[in-house]
């Protein structure tokens, strides 16, 4: 190797810390140091899936939050207004279920880049559509209904069938994920909430189905039904939460599992700093000696050989 050839690697070496011919420098051991550096990098794709399997948690938490928030109180200020007969009361309590009903379809519309949370596999749709159609679903369902039991069952039939219209008209996602830990907007807890939501929301008298004034359980039962769905709701973001805790256990691990690789995976192809500076000085030096002794002998004529 000319001495260009040895300083261009030698200057390589002391940048990367590693020697560039890992072939020539370990001979017998190249077999180790390859399968210690896929060792690395099994351990960085890993790093980098949990990370973002992580960051998605995080931001289905903060969408979840957000939707539980945007519900407190409702069903406390229905049932007030209901016990006190206080027909402005229950219109305002109405308004704030829709209110909420806002917060928990744009919470539930969250996107990590260019993917929708709550959609399942489609990821590339918002998983569900307008508010203004949910209600105008349940409002119909009311003007159809003879009973209250018979609209009971109608809001049976509409969220909890996967047919109905919940899952195939208002959700737009699959009705599954291949992610196991992925959560779908009509997860049991999430469509309880909303069924509650929906039902008090058309309750306002300027527009109430003539059912609801017949009988005001109907009413009652949709805040009890917010607050169950609430109270699972909780339970769903603990379980998140300990997926959130696996996962930083897991890139704790991680951590002394590269520690220990790198430090296996340095002690084989690493290049002594101090060594290949040195080396480097000494080339840099050989190689200007090089060019002074071409000039001179480039400059080399008879005359000045007889001077």
């Amino acid at each position: 190797m000319d001495l260009r050839s040895r300083l261009e690697t030698t200057s390589t070496e002391l940048v990367t810390g590693r020697h560039a011919d890992l072939t020539a420098h370990l001979s017998g051991r190249i077999g180790d140091a390859m399968l210690s550096g896929k060792v690395l990098e099994d351990l960085a794709t890993q790093r980098e899936h949990f990370s973002l399997k992580g960051n998605r948690l995080t931001l289905v938490q903060l969408a979840l939050q957000m939707a539980q928030d945007g519900t407190q109180g409702v069903e406390v200020a229905t049932l007030d207004a209901l016990a006190r007969d206080d027909g402005p009361a229950l219109e305002l309590a109405a308004r704030d279920a829709r209110d909420a009903l806002e917060q928990v379809f744009e919470a539930l519309n969250t996107r990590h880049g260019d993917r929708f949370l709550f959609s399942g596999d489609q990821t590339g749709t918002p998983p569900l559509s307008a508010v203004e159609d949910l209600l105008d679903d349940v409002r119909d369902l009311a003007l159809g209904a003879p009973t209250p039991g018979d609209f009971e069952a109608a809001l049976d039939t509409y969220f909890e069938d996967p047919a109905g219209g919940w899952a195939t008209a208002i959700y737009q996602g699959t009705p599954t994920a291949s992610d196991p830990d992925a959560m779908l907007a009509i997860d049991p807890a999430i469509t309880e909430m909303v069924r509650g939501l929906s039902v008090i929301a058309v309750s306002a008298s300027s527009s109430a189905p003539p059912l609801f004034a017949a009988d005001m359980t109907i009413i009652s039962g949709a805040a009890e039904t917010l607050s169950g769905g609430r109270d699972a709701l909780v339970s769903r973001r603990a379980d998140i939460g300990r997926l959130q805790e696996n996962i930083d256990n897991r890139l704790s691990r991680l951590d002394v599992e590269e520690t220990i690789a790198t430090e296996l995976f340095n002690a084989m192809t690493a290049r002594d700093p101090y060594e290949a500076a040195t080396e480097l000085r000494e080339l840099e030096t050989n190689l200007q000696a090089s060019y002074l002794l071409s000039s001179r002998l480039a400059d080399l004529t008879f005359v000045n050989y007889v001077r």
